[in-house]
């Protein structure tokens, strides 16, 4: 019998004589409602950033609420495509909690912001391949590029002219793009998998933090945090070109804290395990070349992985207690091939549908760490999140050591010091 989970202890914010107010750049997806609960049940204020069609979807819903019934020809406007359940989640959480609470109806800002550029419609397009039509080049984003930064300061603006200030940037946008090097090489489709990773997980903070800036400049205050991963330390099979754009993001952030620092802005890279940006976000498998097949390839690529996850959790989801189902337990035997994330003609989106309990399980330490350093007077500059993923972090940061150890006298051998140039030759 298993063993009942411990108790969630209580969340822990750092002291504040005033609320502070949150500005999370991706609050339709888990951990973005999961941080708006836990921000407004302690009283702060929350700008709660979607994109323009979640924002647009929000709106019919909270139309219909009002009995404007006639608007929408008795639809609910919340559609029924890939990702449908992430935004109907967002807009029950707002229309159920936020719009029937006045405290926090009040606290709370929804904005439509999408700080990546134009994106095509790589869904749209799979569903023309597999039926044989004409693959037409659909762009998602209704306006140019011109006006993404404009975008996101407006963004800004309507935070700051709701609540004076923003106190907390949380860019907490995240998806993951799973394939070997040579299969995201494969083809143009394929190709602009790429992209769309760096926009997701690169660009679009960027633009965000950019426009932030000034704000929190004048106010000369304000705690900058990013969502990475322990991939960011990790190189990980099968997820290459994720792990690429975490690690830029990172250098962008290390260069910019010191950029910052004279104007008291903080800056904090939050590192949760690999789970809480695969499983609770977008993931999207690019065709399987039989080269790089589980039944073959000896590494341990993350398809197999995340695949036999998504096939246990669509076939038997576990329980958050189920301890078997951590991401590094769920490999499967080499004679079995996970159906999710496998095929070999098409390109795989797949938002993964977690139970209530174990999502919110998931979730859990994130939440906490994130809390326990949000607008912390002297914040950490990198937070992992979990002793498995420190654990990990102090492997990787201990093979270094040894490997700069082994090498050192090669490392040092290649200073050439005045005065020394004949000696270091062997002249």
């Amino acid at each position: 019998m298993t063993a009942p989970s411990p108790p969630t202890p209580p969340l822990q914010f750092p002291s504040h004589s005033h609320p502070r107010t949150w500005f999370l750049t991706s609050a339709a997806s888990a951990l973005g409602i999961a941080v708006a609960r836990a921000v407004l049940a302690h009283g702060d204020d929350a700008v709660l950033c979607v994109e323009p069609e979640e924002l647009d979807l929000l709106t019919r819903a909270r139309a219909l609420a009002n009995g404007h019934k006639a608007l929408f020809s008795g639809s609910n406007g919340l559609g029924a495509g890939p990702g449908s359940e992430r935004a109907e989640e967002f807009v029950q959480f707002v229309t159920h909690e936020v719009d029937t609470d006045e405290g926090w109806r009040e606290r709370c800002r929804v904005v439509g912001l999408d700080g990546r550029w134009p994106r095509r419609d790589m869904e749209a397009e799979e569903a023309a391949v597999a039926h044989e039509d004409t693959v037409i080049y659909t762009w998602l984003t209704p306006y140019a590029e011109s006006s993404i930064i404009g975008q996101c300061q407006a963004a800004i603006a309507q935070a700051v002219e709701a609540f004076g200030k923003i106190d907390i940037l949380f860019c907490c946008s995240s998806e993951a793009v799973i394939g070997t090097i040579e299969e995201l090489a494969a083809c143009p489709r394929t190709l602009t998998l790429i992209r769309e990773q760096f926009e997701t997980n690169f660009f679009s903070p960027v633009n965000i933090i950019k426009a932030a800036l000034p704000a929190m400049r004048e106010k000369r205050a304000g705690h900058i945090i990013v969502l990475t991963g322990i991939t960011s330390h990790l190189g990980t099979p099968g997820l290459g070109i994720y792990c690429a754009s975490g690690w830029a993001l990172e250098g962008f952030c290390d260069s910019l804290a010191y950029e910052i620092a004279p104007f008291n802005i903080k800056m904090t890279i939050l590192q949760p395990n690999l789970e809480i940006n695969v499983l609770t976000n977008k993931v999207s498998s690019a065709p399987l070349l039989p080269v790089y097949s589980p039944l073959t390839h000896p590494a341990p690529l993350s398809r197999s992985i995340v695949g036999g996850l998504l096939d246990r959790l669509s076939a038997n989801p576990p329980s958050p207690s189920d301890e078997s189902s951590s991401f590094t337990d769920a490999s499967v035997p080499s004679e079995h091939l996970p159906q999710a994330l496998h095929s070999t003609e098409k390109i795989e989106i797949v938002y993964p549908s977690l139970p209530p309990e174990l999502k919110s399980a998931l979730l859990a330490e994130t939440i906490h760490a994130l809390m326990a350093v949000g607008g912390h007077e002297n914040p950490p500059g990198r937070h992992i999140v979990g002793f498995e993923a420190v654990a990990s972090v102090k492997e990787k940061l201990k093979t270094v050591s040894e490997e700069l150890e082994d090498f050192v006298e090669v490392s040092a051998a290649v200073d050439i010091e005045e005065g020394h140039v004949g000696e270091t030759n062997g002249g």
